[in-house]
């Protein structure tokens, strides 16, 4: 099977494009990434599909997370370990309360590049092109910084090789251990101002870990997990460039990332971005806003998943605390009326954010969770499984959303506010964010049966 060529792309006229100035520079570097060799492999795309298969047959939960915009300057141990910690840390609190497995998945080894609402930025009467994230031009707002440079793309390969190889050798040498990541938590709830349900659920999960022991259970899935990259299919020479036919298979496959997805900007069912990505077998997902038909996502799903493949699509719906109540329940049922099963995932960030009157662009946490509460709930009417989270967020301490269990308000905006692009949730607001999830999940399980429980006692 082949996929569409560059200039066929190109045809299609794709949104979000750097406008480079050099023709000839980007033909080099695409050339050269095309002989690099791949960052992830075909077996652990399909890998990451089966594992998502599990989620749409409401047998697993989804935990996708990490940066904005990732930074070439961020590619150290020491961030790569802070940002595996707190998701680690997350999904262990969800796995208890949702007694299903969690997919473990990062915003992370490919997320340089971002999409933006205006071509120009303008300071002080100074014109110059946006920022479109370390993959595409300079922060410094500069006319030599602010210039799209091709060979940034090689950069992002190298940073993402880089970022990969420590997150294997963390998630496999010791790091993910079961009782390190729980102890991450204990201290959470025992040094911040939590309530005292999230305090009684850290001992429960204590006490549980403690009968598995007990038991004899203490081997390699106490002490490794399976993790896996994402990053937005935004730049399509570098999509391009990374995508390769299958030995095994014949198949096309993005290499770049194991899960790739279209943005809200980018998602046209004619456009580039689904051409590109319909064609590839990686797990694949869209991300879709308050204003997105069921009918158009019947056609981006018909155009994207024509098999109706488990664990192929994933809707990342992105909707707003005021308009997720509305919005996304004809989606749901249209879908359903189909016969479709895509995974269903909740970010709760995009359609919250706002500037402060000292103008910084954050987000309330009060409003993320307000989301996802209303997400829960319109799963829960609609009998639909509430799939998974995913979340703009960092290891650091950084003061970039206001709310959460440090009451950070906008004046604390300025002591921390390092993001790239969009403001991201801290450690303790992430970790404070898995247990109000886990509560709904807890709920969720009352109510549902767990096909991952189901077990026929032998009688002798």
């Amino acid at each position: 099977m082949s996929f569409p060529s560059l200039e066929q792309l190109h045809t299609l006229k794709p949104q979000q494009q750097p406008n480079y100035p050099d023709p000839s520079a980007v033909a080099a570097v695409n050339l050269e990434l095309s002989t690099r060799p791949p960052l992830v492999f075909a077996g652990e795309c399909d890998d990451l599909r089966s594992k998502l298969a599990s989620v749409a047959r409401r047998e697993a939960f989804l935990l996708q997370g990490g940066d904005c915009a990732e930074t070439f300057a961020g590619v150290t141990a020491q961030n790569v370990k802070n940002k595996l910690q707190v998701l680690l840390a997350m999904a262990v609190v969800m796995q208890y309360a949702a007694q299903v497995p969690v997919v473990k998945v990062g915003r992370l080894a490919g997320q340089y590049a971002k999409p933006r609402s205006s071509d120009m930025e303008t300071r002080d009467g100074v014109s110059l092109p946006s920022f479109r994230g370390d993959a595409v031009n300079g922060f410094d707002f500069t006319s030599d910084s602010r210039i799209p440079d091709p060979r940034r793309l090689l950069d992002v390969y190298n940073a993402s090789a880089a970022t990969l190889n420590l997150t294997r050798a963390f998630v496999t040498g010791g790091f993910a251990d079961l009782r390190t990541i729980h102890n991450w938590n204990t201290n959470f709830v025992r040094t911040s101002s939590v309530v005292e349900r999230y305090e009684h659920l850290a001992d429960e999960i204590e006490r549980a870990m403690a009968f598995m022991i007990t038991c004899g259970i203490d081997d390699d899935s106490m002490r490794t997990v399976d993790f896996y990259a994402s990053h937005e299919a935004l730049l399509l020479e570098y999509e391009h460039a990374l995508t390769r036919i299958d030995s095994r298979s014949q198949q096309p496959y993005n290499t770049s990332g194991h899960f790739v997805w279209i943005g809200e900007r980018t998602r046209q069912l004619d456009g580039a971005h689904v051409e590109l990505l319909a064609s590839v077998r990686n797990p694949i997902g869209v991300k879709l806003g308050p204003k997105v038909s069921g009918a158009e996502a019947l056609a981006l799903a018909e155009r994207l998943d024509p098999d109706n493949e488990p664990g192929r699509l994933t809707f990342i719906t992105r909707m707003g605390a005021d308009n997720v109540g509305e919005a996304l329940p004809p989606i749901i049922e249209t879908i359903q009326n189909a016969g479709r099963t895509p995974v269903w995932v909740c970010d709760p960030m995009h359609g919250n954010t706002f500037s402060t009157s000292n103008g910084y662009k954050t987000r309330s946490f009060d409003r993320i969770v307000t989301e996802l509460n209303g997400w829960f709930d319109v799963h829960d009417q609609m009998d639909s499984w509430p799939g998974g989270v995913h979340i703009e967020l960092t290891g650091d301490d950084v003061t970039e959303c206001v709310g959460g269990v440090g009451e950070l308000a906008e004046t604390d905006l300025e002591n921390r506010y390092e993001t790239a692009c969009d403001p991201r949730l801290n450690r303790n607001q992430s970790l404070e964010l898995a247990f109000t999830v886990a509560e709904r999940l807890t709920d969720g399980r009352i109510k549902r049966a767990n096909p991952v429980q189901a077990f026929t006692p032998v009688d002798l």
